[in-house]
């Protein structure tokens, strides 16, 4: 009898090693792609590979945000990107040189950044000095943003806030010391 990988595909020459005797006569062989597991949409994209053909994940992916900037959350290949997933905690930790954080787990950090995104499960801790920040989730801490503060209606910001530009959607909750860039200079 054939065996499957550990993740369910099945061999491409398995059904050449099978012997007829294996298999009853009276059914038909199942093409190996009829059950779930063998099928490789059925594992979200990123976790060991991609889906085929580069589609999007569409099972158990983290969300995908557009940037406030009219850029793709994808941007180009060379952006330094961190993700981190849901039920990961991040602590203690200083982190440099990453262009992108997305967060849907939890950190506890100082973070140097050109864009952060919070989910609305994601929670930040810590320091931010960051270029463009989109808020859903929660931010307690030192946040400093260069450009455009984005706290949508599910976020939650406390702590010493400084922004260049502010967009507060409807139900948001903001606290704290809150001041603008220009105004501080």
């Amino acid at each position: 009898m054939a065996q499957s990988s550990f993740f369910g595909k099945r061999n491409s020459d398995s059904s050449k090693t099978e012997s007829p005797a294996a298999a009853p006569a009276s059914t038909p062989a199942a093409p190996a792609a009829s059950t779930p597991a063998a099928t490789p949409a059925a594992r979200p994209a990123g976790f060991f590979g991609s889906a085929p053909g580069g589609a999007s994940p569409a099972v158990g992916a983290a969300p995908s945000f557009a940037s406030s900037e009219g850029q793709s959350s994808t941007g180009d290949a060379k952006e330094s990107k961190l993700t981190v997933g849901p039920n990961i905690k991040l602590k203690g930790v200083e982190i440099t040189d990453c262009d992108v954080l997305f967060i849907d787990g939890v950190v506890e950090a100082t973070l140097d950044s050109k864009l952060i995104q919070i989910s609305e499960q994601g929670s930040f801790n810590g320091t931010a000095n960051i270029d463009v920040a989109e808020i859903r989730g929660t931010f307690d801490g030192d946040l400093t943003v260069r450009n455009k503060l984005t706290v949508f209606a599910t976020g939650k910001v406390t702590g010493k806030i400084r922004y260049g530009k502010l967009v507060v959607e409807e139900g948001a909750n903001i606290s704290g010391e809150i001041q603008s860039i220009a105004a501080s200079s």
